[in-house]
């Protein structure tokens, strides 16, 4: 009986943690979303994480 009580608890409080996450997860999109909106709605470039510079060329890995 001892068993299923703590197997009980054990299983809500990973139901919960997975609620959090869950959450916080949602949280972090609804705050990207927002913040490209808003990028995009201004139309400013210094927003953007990449700037104009040509990439750089990398040489192909060797064997």
């Amino acid at each position: 009986m001892y068993e299923l009580e703590i197997h009980r608890l054990r299983s809500a409080e990973l139901r919960h943690a997975a609620q959090r996450e869950r959450l916080a997860r949602e949280a972090v999109r609804y705050r990207r979303a927002a913040r490209r909106a808003r990028a995009a709605g201004d139309g400013a470039s210094e927003a953007e994480s990449h700037t104009d510079r040509p990439r750089r060329q990398r040489l192909p890995r060797t064997a």
